[in-house]
């Protein structure tokens, strides 16, 4: 008997918007996760310049987004 581990989209999306890479963690992509988290760290920590603090939100909206979408993609069994 096969036990197919699925994963909640809604818990993966909410994952990483309370932490950027949390959801991507929960999927079990680790390396993914962590990347996001400390690229978007090393982005908020920079928050006196400009450019820096767009690229924490535009990876907090992308992470988000793949964590519901590859999610989803383990429930489909296509990940």
């Amino acid at each position: 008997m096969i036990i197919k581990d699925e994963k909640s989209p809604g818990l993966a999306a909410v994952l990483s918007f309370l932490i950027i890479g949390l959801g991507q963690i929960y999927n079990g992509e680790i390396a993914k996760g962590l990347i996001l988290l400390v690229v978007s760290y090393i982005c908020i920590a920079l928050f006196f310049l400009i450019i820096p603090p767009i690229i924490a939100v535009i990876l907090w909206v992308y992470a988000i987004y793949d964590a519901y979408n590859t999610a989803k993609d383990i429930n489909a069994g296509i990940y």
